[in-house]
């Protein structure tokens, strides 16, 4: 049940997750097409919404989106101040979430908001800043897009070989863009853009030369209808400004159809400037007036200054008396109002710059102290460290002194007792080897007496005393691990007693290297398996005997287990043979188990450690 509610859950979350995400997106997308369709309205719910997502989610991107567009709000409706404030706030966001292409382009943004407000220094300064952070991530749409905007600042400064220099790395970085029709994009506006370089220059024949290299591309007027016009009409200025008139009037109606089509009141402004400025050329006034009224009418629906200036001159000189002079005065009125606009512009751009810049500065005092203080307690953090881990040291120090020295302690103790083991082995070897030379040889004499004083009876009783001494001598003898190993030792005891009556099935005496073994401990070992043995035959009626040998980790283990009558060990009492075989087990720190029950056989477990 709880499993079943955890998959749930945790579906359900990725589920909520997917649905933000995916509302995210669609609000951004449905914002930026309410932008280019100059939907007020639209952009400004758009807005909302994500004002409304962030404050429910917290997520820092919808925060910089949601300044982006009230940046793009405030642009509709052409408050540059505004627009340069949101921007930079959008801007400051995405500082914090280093999200680098979103900086570059907002300090892109920012860039033409300046140089559309003739802070062309300043626009010079935020493309650079934009550089810092859409070249490492190779962002090539909007590189292309920083370089022009570059060599246009550039231009205006009459930095002309710095502008040219911008344009020709624009061009290079076009090639590099992997999408088609952003990459011809690219090409176009660099073509004109070093078109009307030179035709400011009043250098035209090379500036029909770039102009008719954009024209150039396939299906231009029908891929990008927006940028024909633009070159279509550029060519034609330089080539009526050059004095060859002749296309000129013809390739203008084109580009106003274009134009109109469209419905860019910015560039129809542009284009009935130039048709004014054609007519009034061959003195048809009436049709200049016409365009540059038509003009002076686009030029203010798009908030275009530039050409409302120019609108408003050609005016005063294409009329005479009073309505002259009114033309000249708004001319006069407007240009000092752009200009005191423009100085405003600038200052207040500068002071959002200076904002920016003493708080990143402050940010950066704040950072460099909070980074002090964390190292100051991380020091002392340190410090603490290191006398705990030295007095921890030491502690370890000494308990390794002091295990060492138990552990040196039981390990002498352990030596000591098998040396004892050994010195007791050797006495029972000299006793054995005493009742065999020397007792059992004097038996043996009296023997051969009694056998010839014809004391045959008293003859028999001593053979059997001799025959006991004999096997009092072989119980008494140790075995020796130097001449035969361990191996064979063993494989022959078991053979001694294997028969038809009795199988014995010995494991683990391949398997290990018991010349690594101390010899008192397989000589345990072999008695323990020796009397087990004789216990088995002798007292449980055992059939088959399995003896396990096994060595592991500091430890040898000896299992013998027999299929015998078995006995109860809470009654039955240990033999002479099992006490004597306790007794050598605890001599070696070892510990000996007997199980057994009536009539399901006796297991016999002995552990003996290696080392103390």
């Amino acid at each position: 049940m709880f499993l079943r509610f955890l998959f749930f859950f945790s579906f359900f979350s990725i589920f909520s997750q997917e649905i933000a995400l995916s509302s995210k997106e669609s609000i951004i997308k449905k914002g930026l097409e309410a932008y280019f369709n100059n939907d007020s309205i639209t952009l400004n719910k758009t807005t909302n919404q994500l004002l409304f997502l962030y404050k429910k989610n917290q997520d820092l991107s919808v925060l910089a989106k949601y300044f982006h567009y009230k940046a793009l709000l405030h642009r509709i409706k052409f408050n540059s101040d505004s627009t340069y404030y949101y921007y930079n706030k959008s801007k400051n966001i995405s500082l914090l979430l280093n999200d680098s292409l979103e900086i570059g382009k907002r300090f892109l943004s920012m860039a033409v908001i300046q140089r559309d407000a003739k802070d062309f220094l300043g626009s010079e300064i935020s493309s650079i800043e934009s550089l810092k952070y859409l070249k490492p991530i190779q962002a090539f749409n909007f590189l292309e897009s920083v370089y022009n905007c570059l060599g246009l600042a550039s231009e205006e400064l009459n930095q002309i070989n710095e502008a040219i220099s911008y344009y020709k790395k624009a061009y290079k970085i076009s090639k590099l863009n992997k999408d088609y029709k952003k990459q011809e994009l690219g090409y176009i506006r660099v073509f004109n853009n070093l078109g009307l370089l030179y035709q400011k220059q009043k250098l035209h024949e090379k500036a029909i030369q770039f102009f008719k290299k954009g024209l150039k591309f396939d299906d231009i007027k029908e891929k990008y209808p927006k940028e024909y016009a633009f070159l279509l009409e550029n060519l034609a200025a330089s080539n009526f400004l050059s004095g060859n008139k002749k296309n000129v009037l013809k390739q203008y109606y084109e580009v106003l159809e274009i134009r109109s089509k469209l419905k860019d009141f910015k560039e129809l402004s542009t284009i009935n400037i130039n048709l004014s400025d054609y007519y009034k050329s061959f003195n048809q006034k009436e049709k200049a007036l016409y365009h540059v009224n038509e003009a002076l009418k686009y030029a203010r629906q798009a908030h275009n200054n530039k050409r409302t200036l120019e609108a408003l001159e050609l005016l005063s000189e294409l009329t005479t008396g009073k309505q002259s002079r009114q033309y000249l005065r708004e001319y006069i009125q407007l240009n000092d109002s752009l200009f005191q606009q423009e100085r405003r512009l600038k200052n207040q751009f500068a002071k959002i710059r200076y904002e920016t810049d003493k708080k990143e500065k402050e940010n950066v005092v704040l950072k460099t102290e909070n980074e002090k203080k964390q190292i100051e307690i991380v020091r002392h953090k340190q410090q603490k460290t290191i006398g705990w881990l030295f007095a921890a040291a030491c502690l370890f120090a000494l308990a390794l002194s002091v295990s060492f020295f138990v552990l040196r302690r039981r390990k002498q103790l352990y030596q000591a007792q098998l040396q004892r083991a050994e010195a007791r082995e050797h006495e029972r070897q000299q006793i054995a080897k005493s009742l065999h030379d020397e007792v059992a040889g004097d038996l043996r004499m009296l023997h051969q007496k009694l056998e010839k004083s014809q004391l045959i009876e008293e003859a028999q009783k001593l053979e059997m005393v001799k025959e006991n001494v004999r096997n009092l001598s072989h119980q008494l003898s140790s075995v020796n691990f130097d001449k035969v190993s361990f191996k064979d030792q063993v494989i022959n005891l078991v053979s001694d007693y294997f028969s038809l009556d009795l199988k014995i099935k010995v494991n683990g005496l391949q398997d290990y290297d018991w010349s690594a073994i101390n010899n008192a401990i397989k000589r345990l070992l072999y008695l323990s398996i020796r009397e087990s043995i004789q216990n088995s035959q002798k007292h449980a009626q055992a059939t088959k005997i399995i003896i396990d040998l096994s060595i592991a980790k500091k430890f040898v283990f000896l299992s013998i287990t027999d299929n015998g009558i078995g006995f109860d060990t809470k009654i039955s009492k240990k033999g002479i043979g099992l006490h004597n075989l306790q007794e050598r087990v605890e001599e070696l720190n070892g510990t000996l188990t007997i199980e057994s029950k009536v009539g399901e056989g006796t297991k016999t477990s002995i552990q003996i450690p290696i080392n103390a």
